[in-house]
């Protein structure tokens, strides 16, 4: 289980970005409902981990979507809550797709817009199966409410508390971006989990290392500035995470079938 995996070179640029010291840090990208791909790559982080004897801190950095479009969202939630592999802190960013979630249980979104970002998916992973004569407002409130029932509170208490935004030595990982030339103390929520050109077209130092998902494509983007590692997991097969110890940084994936 040591394939899959690739060492980032530092490049030209001149300042070197470091994880805290003492510390191995796996950041996962968006899982997407694809628990089978979630197992997989834990088990690869795992078996990795425990050749860094020397490392004292061991951390799981989450950076949303982890629902919508892929067959199996609810056991992603089950595994992210119950069936991480010991010897590991962990911690979880909110992304857009547990934002749409959150409002409609709420009841200050928008549920087709929802439905037509995978979230049909995950109500289906719930046991709830949609028709188009479900989608209309006048059917929204009932299936709120077969949701709010069906969702194990774990579950729900896991929606809640995610965070938007987490400091760890000179890198910064957040599911969207964030807003060039606003200081981090002031970032909009919104931005931290919906940007996304104004944040990827810009060239300049963030002051962080920037770690993030949201902008999806076939390979990893790395940038002097930030790096992208959500691979389309649900769709390519690639479920992806950067590990991070001292000044080193090396990818690890998943294969498609």
């Amino acid at each position: 289980m040591t394939g899959n995996r690739d060492i980032i070179a530092a490049g030209d640029q001149d300042r070197i970005w470091r994880a805290p010291d003492s510390h191995l840090i796996y950041a996962i990208g968006d899982i997407h409902g694809r628990a089978d791909l979630l197992d997989d790559l834990l088990a690869r982080i795992a078996d990795d981990a425990e050749r860094a004897s020397e490392v004292r801190h061991r951390t799981l950095i989450f950076l949303g979507d982890y629902i919508d479009r892929g067959p199996d969202s609810a056991r992603v939630i089950e595994t992210l809550l119950f069936g991480l592999p010991d010897g590991f802190d962990a911690r979880f960013l909110k992304g857009n797709h547990e934002a749409m979630l959150l409002g409609f249980l709420d009841g200050d979104a928008n549920l087709m817009l929802w439905l037509q970002n995978g979230g049909d998916a995950t109500l289906a992973s719930y046991g709830i199966e949609i028709s188009e004569l479900d989608i209309g407002s006048e059917h929204a409130d009932k299936l709120r409410q077969e949701f709010s029932e069906a969702l194990p509170r774990a579950h729900r208490v896991f929606f809640g508390h995610l965070e938007l935004m987490i400091e760890l030595g000179d890198y910064l990982f957040v599911h969207a971006g964030i807003r060039p030339g606003r200081p981090l103390d002031q970032q909009d929520p919104h931005d931290l989990i919906w940007i996304r050109e104004e944040f990827g077209c810009h060239r300049e130092d963030f002051g962080r290392l920037v770690v993030h998902g949201h902008t999806s494509g076939p390979e990893p983007i790395i940038r002097p500035n930030r790096i992208c590692i959500d691979t389309h997991a649900w769709f390519s097969g690639r479920l992806t995470a950067l590990r991070l110890h001292g000044s080193g940084r090396e990818l690890l994936w998943t294969s498609p079938d």
